[in-house]
């Protein structure tokens, strides 16, 4: 699973600034003022081979008793329980504050990994400012730019420095043959932990501690008709102790990593509640991943005609990107409609990992192009030639040809809807990638 790491800091030290850098987006809002970034932002990091998840937070007061502020501490602490690595955000210019060595503090007594980064360092000739940040007792400190990019690739690898897995580690994240691994995601009290004893037939705490991480592995064996599951539960995990008292239970991080882990996921939406940002959130994150998705609508014998119309109407609208996965009502509590929902599971993770041969897609492509030929461009019309299977889970389809940029979404769609009807692609997510054929001449003068 990707390395998770927290910006923490003051208001107004540069952690949005940082973000946008790490993630290589403008996701964050910034501004020269304190107190923008309220709640946690996550995004998504590469560098090299070397893929990582950013939580951005507020500013941060440890102590703070009431009001936004500690609404903010709330969020910096649920963050900082997530990471693997905590990047202690400081001003250069500004130097040490008392709030610095109240953050500080609190890190120590936490004992996680901590990296030190003085930010707005640019055009400092000399570290004499730096020198009163070991005060804090953290280590050495590293001056970066985040508004220039000044020193973010040594960030990353001193940040990643520990998290590199051995060659053990790597072993036991191989997959087992033949076992396929269910997430079950969705929002709190959607009754995820409800379907998961349902399944297992007892109650059982699905999430579990592994000692000395927080990227705890929370999974169970299952086995149904003969065939191996691991049960993935995307909940937050409840620690003791005086630190996660305030934390919640829905861990975004877990979610994440849950669904980045498995071959097929199990999007729980709640009846009751209907589709909220929360689900279009997750499900995007889903169909980003390429994930295969089965979605299961619980509760649903909580609610009225009127409700479930509304329900239905609400899949329609918020969720049309997941039209090609499998739908189904259920009660969890009272063990309503669960049977068809492994049949589905199981078409889903066979259409993920369909082989699909070159002949049969080359034909196909052949007779959607007489059936109906992609528009013109100018000058230019798309020429498909032949198609073949660039890869699996999820299925990708490459087809070559000349001029293939001009090809429109419309007629990409029209296309899956060919491949799909095939080879039955139900409850995957396909991709179809074009290249085009280079000019041998277009080089060469006359």
């Amino acid at each position: 699973m990707k390395p998770v790491l927290a910006l923490v800091g003051r208001p107004n030290v540069g952690k949005s600034t940082l973000f946008n850098r790490l993630t290589k987006t403008r996701d964050a809002i910034v501004a020269d003022y304190a107190g923008l970034t309220r709640d946690r932002h996550y995004g998504n990091g590469k560098q090299g081979q070397h893929e990582y998840i950013v939580i951005d937070t507020g500013g941060f007061e440890p102590d703070a008793a009431s009001g936004i502020f500690k609404e903010m501490a709330k969020q910096t602490r649920q963050a900082v329980a997530e990471a693997d690595v905590v990047i202690f955000v400081l001003d250069a210019r500004e130097g040490v504050s008392a709030q610095d060595f109240e953050i500080g503090g609190y890190l120590r007594k936490l004992g996680k990994p901590c990296v030190l980064v003085a930010n707005k360092a640019e055009g400092m000739k000399d570290g004499a400012r730096l020198v009163d940040f070991f005060e804090l007792g953290l280590g050495e400190v590293h001056p970066i730019s985040a508004a220039h990019g000044q020193g973010i690739r040594e960030l990353v690898e001193l940040a990643l420095a520990p998290l590199n897995r051995t060659e053990a580690d790597a072993e036991e994240q191989t997959e087992t043959p033949g076992v396929i691994k269910l997430a079950v995601a969705g929002r709190p009290n959607v009754g995820k932990s409800t379907l998961i004893n349902t399944w297992l037939g007892e109650e059982r705490l699905v999430a579990f501690d592994l000692p000395g991480t927080t990227r705890d592995a929370i999974s169970v064996p299952f086995e149904r008709d003969g065939q191996q599951f691991e049960l993935i539960d995307t909940a937050g995990l409840r620690r003791k102790g005086k630190v996660f008292e305030a934390i919640e239970k829905f861990s975004v991080v877990k979610t994440l990593q849950a669904i980045e882990s498995s071959n097929v996921v199990l999007l729980l939406i709640d009846a009751t509640q209907g589709v909220t940002d929360q689900d279009a959130h997750i499900a995007g994150f889903i169909l980003e991943n390429g994930r295969a998705v089965v979605l299961a609508i619980n509760k649903w014998d909580a609610v009225d005609e009127y409700q479930r119309e509304l329900v239905k109407r609400s899949i329609e609208t918020r969720l049309p990107f997941l039209k090609f996965a499998a739908m189904h009502l259920i009660s969890a509590q009272k063990r309503q409609g669960l049977g068809p929902v492994w049949a589905s599971i199981i078409q889903a993770y066979k259409a993920a990992n369909m082989k699909m041969s070159t002949p049969v897609l080359t034909r196909l492509l052949l007779e959607a192009v007489q059936f109906q030929s992609p528009k013109r461009s100018g000058m230019f019309r798309p020429k498909l030639r032949y198609a073949h299977q660039g890869g699996m889970n999820p299925p990708v389809i490459v087809i070559h040809g000349n001029s293939l940029e001009h090809v429109t979404d419309a007629y990409k769609r029209f296309l899956e809807g060919r491949f799909r009807k095939e080879f039955d692609l139900v409850g995957t997510p396909l991709r179809i990638q074009m290249k085009s054929s280079q000019n041998p001449y277009a080089d060469k003068s006359d």
